[in-house]
C-alpha cells in the first residue's frame, strides 16, 4: 500500500507548492520567480532521469513525440506563468479553485477530442459538482474589473493551459518515459520562462530579490519536484483511477496551508464549494 501513501504525498507537496510560492512572491516579480524555480525543477527532474536510468532512451524519441513534448512544455510554461502571476495578486484560497477549473476543461476536451465516454455519468456529475464548487468559492465581486482583480483572468488562463497540457500529453507523448518526458518538458518551460524575463527586461531585478523570498521560491521548486516523483511512483505501482483523484485533492492541502500559514479564512459558501469540488473529484474516480 506504499503507492497510496505516495499518492497522498504527491497531493501534499502539490498543495505545499502554492504556499511556498506565495511566500516567495510577496515582493519578488512573479515572472522572475517562475524562471528561478524552473531552474530548481529542471535540476531535480534530470537527477530523477539519471536515477531511473532513462537518459539513454532520449535518442529513441519519435519526432511526433518530440513535437508534442515541446508543445506541452510551452503550455506548461504558460500555465505556470499565469498561475504565479495570479498568486502574486490574490489569496491562495481564491486562485487555487479557479485553477482547478482545468480539471473540468480536461474532462470536456477528452470526451470531445478522444471520445472518452467510459464512466460518462460519473464525469457529468463530477463536472457539475466541481463547477458548482468553483462558483461558490469565488465571490462575484472578485470578478469585477477593479485594481488587482486581474488575478481571475490569469488563474483562468492557467486552467486553460493546464488542460491543454493534458490533451497534448494524451495525443502524442505517452510512449516517452515519464521522468525523461518531464525533464525535457521542463527544459522547454525554462527557456520560455527566461524569454519572458528578458523580453520584459526583468533580469535586472535579480539583484533585488530578497534572500528569504529566494529560499521560498527554491523550496517551491523542490516541492513541485517531490510531488512529481511521488505521483509517478504511485502511477507505476498503483491504480491510475485512484491515484489521479487523490493527487487532484491537493486543493485541500492548499486551502489548509493557506489558513495556517497565511491566515486566509473561508466563508461558509466557500467551505460548501470546497466540499462540492472534493465530492466531484472523488465521484469521477469511484462511480462506474
Amino acid at each position: 500500500m506504499l503507492w497510496l501513501i505516495m499518492a497522498a504525498l504527491s497531493a501534499f507537496f502539490a498543495g505545499l507548492t502554492a504556499i511556498l510560492a506565495k511566500c516567495g512572491i510577496r515582493n519578488t516579480d512573479s515572472d522572475l520567480a517562475t524562471a528561478i524555480r524552473t531552474v530548481v525543477i529542471l535540476i531535480f527532474s534530470w537527477v530523477m532521469v539519471f536515477i531511473v536510468g532513462s537518459a539513454s532512451s532520449i535518442s529513441q524519441i519519435e519526432p511526433k513525440s518530440a513535437l508534442f513534448l515541446i508543445l506541452s512544455g510551452i503550455t506548461t510554461g504558460g500555465a505556470w506563468i499565469c498561475y504565479f502571476k495570479a498568486l502574486s495578486m490574490a489569496d491562495v484560497s481564491k486562485v487555487v479553485p479557479v485553477d482547478k477549473f482545468g480539471t473540468v476543461l480536461t474532462v470536456i476536451l477528452a470526451v470531445v477530442l478522444f471520445r472518452e465516454t467510459s464512466h460518462f455519468p460519473a464525469k457529468i456529475v463530477g463536472v457539475i459538482l466541481i463547477s458548482a464548487g468553483i462558483y461558490l468559492m469565488i465571490e462575484k465581486k472578485d470578478m469585477r474589473p477593479r485594481k488587482k482583480k486581474g488575478w481571475f483572468v490569469y488563474a483562468l488562463l492557467a486552467a486553460v493551459f493546464t488542460s491543454l497540457t493534458a490533451v497534448l500529453a494524451k495525443a502524442g507523448i505517452s510512449d516517452v518515459e515519464s521522468n525523461l518526458g518531464t525533464a525535457i518538458r521542463t527544459g522547454v518551460v525554462l527557456v520560455l520562462a527566461w524569454l519572458v524575463v528578458f523580453g520584459k527586461r526583468k533580469q535586472k531585478l535579480m539583484k533585488t530579490v530578497d534572500k528569504k523570498e529566494l529560499l521560498f521560491i527554491c523550496l517551491s521548486g523542490l516541492a513541485t519536484g517531490a510531488s512529481w516523483v511521488c505521483y509517478y511512483y504511485a502511477i507505476q505501482k498503483g491504480h491510475v483511477s485512484v491515484v489521479g483523484p487523490i493527487e487532484k485533492l491537493n486543493i485541500l492541502f492548499s486551502i489548509a496551508f493557506s489558513r495556517i500559514a497565511l491566515k486566509e479564512k473561508l466563508k461558509k459558501r466557500a467551505v460548501v464549494g470546497l466540499a462540492l469540488m472534493t465530492a466531484g473529484t472523488v465521484t469521477m474516480a469511484i462511480w462506474p
